[in-house]
């Protein structure tokens, strides 16, 4: 089937390569020298979808000039059509603990985290929770998301069951932890390894479906666990590896403590076969340049989590230093410790972060971070990102007078950069007035 939206259309492109400047010069010059991408605005524009692949896209009036059959038009002018956000990493069990009051991270881990996933163990409630966050996702123009569950293989079935019910490409895995966590949260080398091989099994590439081996974080795995995770990273070199890295400094210090002979905290998932292609590591917040350089040869990849980590007090993402060193970097909501599910309020806090350290952040290189740099961080950029004929049609539609409020500012702005950078300070899932995953409007419970 062919259809057409009508709208304006906003998208990125890929640059080619990035710069190589590198040092403080660079650090303390605007972000948008170190841009790796281009962005393409149709003020009435056209998106031509057939079966449920992007088929064209570009200015209305070139493309229905053309010869050829007529077809249907959704008519949407008056806002603005862009490519489906991705999240990077995010937690679908903490659903329920988003805006809990107070603690960093290992004391919120105890208090709220680990007791609210104690009742995956019921996989009723497992089902139903994973409906109500892919919906929630959606409402808030997400299409693709990177998931953990936990440590129950039961929260992956979940969640992957519901992802495709609803047609969206989604990556999970269950939790592997066998230390430093309550009893009913453990499973041991051995269960990591077998309950992970079968879940790739089961769902690694059925449909949209992506599996993810997930070790909570190296705090929580034993040199036997991150062995046996490593063995499963060689064993299924397309999968993901997806974890946390550096995110708190009493954490990265317990590291050390329980890791000596590693150099850092990545060199201890280094040394287990775990920085490779599709390792997707949330925050990174306290690396070095050597950490970097590793992470960039080995084809590794940075979820910028901004609401958790001024949540939690965690510290702030260096994005310029990330991009000097060649990493691919996307957005990440990372609730329950993030405080949103909406990338545009995520992209709104990630702005403000970079403006902490004299990095200033457009409003494209927000669309860019939620979209085609998420998917490039995921390596589905051959997939999903952008409107690139071919790619799969999940796209969202802006309405930039979602709120009384924001349609005042946005009925002043000049540009289309003035009018995103207005609707990601303003905007929440408000402003979403619908949602397309593979070319369907997405049905929302």
């Amino acid at each position: 089937m062919r259809e057409a939206y009508r709208a304006s259309i906003v998208h990125c492109r890929a640059a080619g390569s990035k710069p190589s400047a590198k040092g403080s010069d660079f650090l303390a010059a605007n972000i948008q020298a170190a841009e790796p991408f281009l962005l393409e605005y149709f003020e009435d524009g056209l998106l031509v979808i057939e079966d449920g692949l992007v088929a064209d896209v570009g200015d209305a009036e070139d493309l229905l000039s053309q010869p050829g059959d007529a077809i249907p038009i959704t008519d949407y002018r008056g806002k603005i059509i862009a490519p489906g956000f991705i999240d990077c990493h995010v937690h679908f069990s903490q659903l329920d603990i988003i805006a809990s009051y107070g603690e960093q991270l290992l004391d919120w881990l105890h208090r709220y985290a680990f007791p609210v996933e104690e009742k995956f163990a019921d996989l009723t409630h497992a089902r139903e929770v994973a409906g109500a966050f892919l919906d929630e996702l959606l409402l808030n123009g997400t299409t693709t998301a990177m998931v953990f569950g936990t440590v129950h293989p039961q929260s992956a079935d979940a969640i992957f069951a519901a992802a495709e019910a609803r047609g969206m490409r989604l990556i999970a895995g269950k939790v592997l932890m066998d230390r430093h966590c309550p009893d009913s949260l453990r499973d041991d080398p051995i269960s990591a390894y077998t309950d992970s091989k079968a879940l790739i099994e089961r769902w690694h590439g059925k449909g949209r479906l992506g599996y993810a081996i997930t070790p909570r974080f190296a705090l929580t795995s034993s040199k036997e666990q991150l062995a046996a995770a490593g063995k499963l990273a060689a064993e299924y070199p397309d999968v993901w590896v997806h974890t946390h890295l550096a995110e708190n400094k009493a954490e990265v210090e317990e590291i050390a403590r329980l890791f000596p002979d590693s150099r850092s905290y990545l060199d201890v998932y280094d040394q287990f076969g775990l920085v490779r292609q599709r390792s997707v590591f949330a925050h990174c917040l306290h690396m070095d340049d050597q950490d970097r350089q590793c992470m960039a040869a080995k084809g590794g990849a940075a979820a910028f989590c901004p609401t958790s980590n001024l949540f939690l007090g965690s510290g702030l993402f260096d994005l310029l230093s990330m991009w000097a060193a060649d990493i691919r970097v996307g957005l990440g909501t990372d609730v329950g410790g993030g405080t949103s599910l909406s990338l545009l309020k995520t992209a709104s806090e990630a702005y403000k972060v970079l403006h902490l350290q004299d990095q200033a952040m457009p409003p494209t290189t927000a669309l860019y971070l939620a979209t085609l740099g998420a998917a490039e961080a995921l390596q589905l950029d051959d997939k999903i990102g952008n409107f690139e004929s071919g790619k799969e049609a999940d796209f969202v539609v802006l309405d930039p007078a979602g709120t009384s409020l924001s349609k005042r500012r946005t009925d002043l702005a000049s540009s289309i950069e003035e009018m995103l950078f207005a609707i990601t300070m303003l905007g929440d899932d408000r402003h979403v007035a619908a949602t397309y995953v593979a070319g369907s409007k997405a049905k929302i419970k």
